[in-house]
């Protein structure tokens, strides 16, 4: 069975690309789930699947966040990870999805659960929007402020992998696009600017351009409903398993689950004199603009790439 999936509201569960990705389970909040309910579906999740990983936003309410530690303490469980994410609502569902596809693939549950960060650093992910005078998640000089309270204003905000705002019209109204081919989702707000497909997707060149419905919690994170969030991605599944493959294995000193980079995904332990794995040091997934191969067969996936520490 693959490793288990879950997340902590509907939105971030994006619809699979093909017919073998599984969908994820759900943890709601607590004032919609009883405590023992929670508790009774980790249980099966991890009896069924051997391993559960949780993947929540940093925005994240506390007394969320504090049942979902609560629920794996009750159930003295090692196979359960509870990993955060600083990524904006529409990048975390996609790396979500991503971390679906991959589950089925042969992909231990401790390089599955550290490669949400790794996987996290190729996901170009940001908005349009009509105001940054509420946006409090990026730096926001006041010049943009200022500017917000402007007639027709709008602003281009790239939130991961580094931070960039530019407003739309200046001389400089370009954002930082990545070296590598991609496809682009959009999730339209209270907003109908075509800024994001007629601009940004010709300039970044991407492979496919698709719509997803805006996620829930997306206006809070951006500070205004006016908006028009995307998320750039790395589509092709097996592309993600090589870059996944192509990182150096450790095993968990104190869990001993696999591992890649610095951290282990299950108990945060680090690993012992290693440096935080840059993933900007392994090979460029493809080149910009280069054409997307779809992806094989999960089968296929496995052949001719060697299993175990590099």
């Amino acid at each position: 069975m693959p490793t288990a999936i879950a997340v902590t509201s509907a939105d971030l569960v994006l619809p699979p690309t093909d017919h073998q990705t599984p969908t994820a389970a759900l943890f709601p909040p607590p004032d919609a789930q009883p405590l023992d309910a929670a508790v009774a579906d980790a249980q099966v999740l991890v009896e069924q699947h051997g391993h559960l990983l949780v993947l929540y936003p940093s925005s994240l309410l506390a007394a969320h966040e504090r049942r979902l530690h609560t629920v794996r303490s009750l159930l003295e469980s090692d196979r359960i990870a509870l990993l955060k994410s600083d990524l904006p609502p529409l990048g975390l569902a996609v790396l979500v999805r991503q971390l679906r596809q991959l589950s089925v693939c042969d992909v231990s549950p401790g390089v599955l659960a550290s490669a949400a960060r790794l996987l996290s650093h190729y996901v170009y992910a940001g908005a349009l929007l009509h105001s940054v005078a509420r946006l409090d998640r990026l730096p926001v000089d006041l010049g943009s402020h200022a500017r917000s309270w402007m007639p027709g204003a709008q602003f281009a905000v790239l939130a991961n992998p580094t931070p960039r705002l530019v407003r739309i019209g200046g001389a400089d109204a370009e954002l930082p696009g990545p070296q590598f081919a991609t496809s682009l989702l959009v999730a339209r707000g209270q907003s109908t600017a075509t800024w994001v497909t007629d601009a940004l997707a010709p300039a970044w060149r991407v492979g496919e351009v698709a719509e997803a419905g805006p996620p829930e919690s997306s206006p809070g994170w951006w500070g205004t409903p006016k908006l028009v969030e995307f998320a750039a991605y790395l589509p092709d599944l097996s592309m993600l398993y090589r870059l996944v493959a192509s990182v150096r294995r450790e095993v968990c000193s104190w869990c001993g689950a696999d591992l890649i980079g610095d951290r282990c995904g299950f108990c945060a332990a680090p690993v012992p004199g290693a440096a935080e794995e840059d993933p900007r040091r392994t090979p460029a997934p493809a080149a910009s603009g280069a054409r997307l191969v779809p992806a094989p067969g999960r089968r296929a996936l496995t052949r001719g790439v060697r299993q175990g520490p590099g």
